[in-house]
């Protein structure tokens, strides 16, 4: 008996899901119908308007074209009717000087006939009958103004609704990523001139491949598009991929997406470790400030997905491996004494890499460059065999040094507000640019016995980072090209 009221409740459940199933999808019908409705009313008005607005320039057209016809009719006649009469009175004062004639050669008196023939023949030489052009001044032909609407009427008569734009297609092998900028190059099956422009959407992602069902990034729009191809400039890649798409839309729609195309866009991407920086240092997100009263005295930040081990290594990244190797972490005290020193939380252990810094150029020292996760918590950067930077001191006299194993060499060139690092972790070389002029202030070449972490020092000042950069294609052309020439750590060990 319990089996078969457990049976039928199974039924029964099914049953009541299976009709709130069906009437959820009536709903959806009913709705359905509603929506045909009001947009069948949409098109039809879209459609008496189009045509009530054609209806209006035939009607202007008509009225300007019938002005011209009466405008040249009324010019043309007057210029006839003008001459008509000129010519009436010309012929009317010719008859009398001719019955003058005649009558003064019938007359058979003598007396005066020489001089009656002497005013006849003046009155001729002065007659308004020689004067006159026997050319009409104007032509009654009209057939300049006659029409020919042949070419429109097939026109007219080829109107028809506007198709929905065919999908267009993103040619992904020649999309370009490049100097922190996507360009995305896109064709459409067949040319259409009915197409106004078209929108792209784009959105950050993890994955390669299409669109996940669920994404934690929203589409980004750009609207008004004239070419088949667009480029996106000034990006921060946050994340290892981008994901595009796009649409053609003519006047009046919007045809459907293409297929979503997935580019890489791998950049160097870290936070810095507020857990290991000096107490006098501030950190907030990428940003630090030098606090003499103790800027550890802070909340640190948590992020439940990253560990605060630099053990993230980009190679990882690339293999898309989210793990962090977990490591015995010292206090929060890392750095002490003098050595004003914050980490990043990510290592470097292979490929090539950039980032950039900006600083206060007051700072009283201000240093960048790379450590080993060895560093200790006394050692200032520059001043081991495990770090390498660039320092600037700002303290008595303004110099800038690169720094490695206690040796220093004084760099000849201007010091910019930001710099740009380098590195080639399995070339064994580390760079440091001026970060707008991207012009090549020094080169460390060594072997990496171990993975590296982005290392910062700053006293009396602030500076801030700028990760999720591409590595520049001057810097590399220029790194190609300096391959033989750059200097060398050897004058500084």
């Amino acid at each position: 008996m319990g089996d078969q009221k457990e049976s039928l409740r199974k039924i029964t459940h099914t049953l009541a899901m299976k009709n709130e199933e069906i009437s959820n999808f009536i709903c959806t019908l009913k709705q359905s119908l509603d929506n045909l409705e009001a947009n069948s009313n949409r098109v039809q008005e879209d459609l008496e308007s189009e045509c009530s607005s054609l209806h209006a320039v035939l009607d202007e057209m008509k009225e300007n074209m019938l002005t011209r016809i009466k405008q040249e009719r009324a010019s043309r006649t007057y210029e006839l009717q003008s001459q008509l009469s000129a010519c009436s009175k010309a012929l009317e004062s010719s008859e009398e000087l001719l019955e003058m004639a005649n009558q003064t050669l019938c007359s058979s008196e003598t007396d005066g006939f020489t001089q009656a023939a002497k005013d006849i023949k003046d009155s001729v030489t002065m007659a308004p009958a020689f004067r006159l052009s026997l050319k009409a001044k104007a032509s009654d032909n009209m057939s300049h103004l006659m029409v020919d609407f042949s070419q429109e009427r097939e026109m007219l008569q080829g109107l028809k609704f506007l198709p929905v734009p065919a999908t267009p297609e993103i040619q992904v092998s020649e999309c370009q990523v490049c100097d922190n900028t996507v360009t995305v190059v896109w064709s459409l099956p067949e040319p259409d001139s009915k197409i106004d422009h078209y929108i792209l959407e784009h959105r950050r992602t993890n994955h390669e491949g299409p669109p996940r069902i669920r994404e934690d990034y929203p589409w980004m729009v750009v609207e008004g598009i004239r070419e088949m191809e667009h480029t996106l400039t000034g990006l921060r890649f946050d994340t290892r991929y981008l994901t595009f798409r796009v649409r053609a839309c003519n006047k009046a729609v919007a045809g459907e997406f293409s297929e979503p195309v997935t580019l890489e866009t791998h950049a160097f991407t870290f936070k810095l470790d507020a857990a290991s920086a000096h107490q006098n240092l501030k950190v907030e997100d990428l940003s630090v400030e030098w606090d003499s009263s103790g800027g550890k005295i802070q909340d640190i930040r948590k992020d439940k997905n990253r560990t605060n081990s630099p053990m993230h290594s980009p190679a990882r990244s690339a293999l898309m491996s989210p793990k962090r190797a977990p490591t015995a972490r010292p206090g929060r005290d890392r750095f002490t004494a003098e050595s004003y020193t914050v980490l990043a939380d990510t290592m470097i252990d292979a490929g090539q890499q950039y980032w950039e810094v900006r600083f206060d150029k007051e700072s009283k020292a201000f240093a960048v460059g790379v450590a080993l996760r060895s560093l200790g918590r006394f050692d200032q950067l520059g001043k081991s065999s495990a770090s390498w930077c660039i320092h600037l001191n700002n303290w008595l006299q303004q110099s800038l040094t690169a720094k490695h194993n206690n040796k220093a060499r004084t760099l000849d060139c201007p010091i910019p507000n930001s710099i740009g690092v380098y590195i080639n972790y399995d070339e064994g070389i580390l760079s440091f640019y001026n970060a707008k002029t991207k012009q090549l202030m020094h080169t460390f070449k060594t072997k990496f016995q171990q993975p590296v972490i982005p290392a910062f020092m700053v006293w009396n000042g602030s500076f801030s980072v700028v990760t999720g950069l591409q590595v520049p294609s001057v810097v590399q052309s220029g790194q190609r090209k300096n391959s033989g020439t750059s200097s060398s750590n050897a004058s500084l060990n």
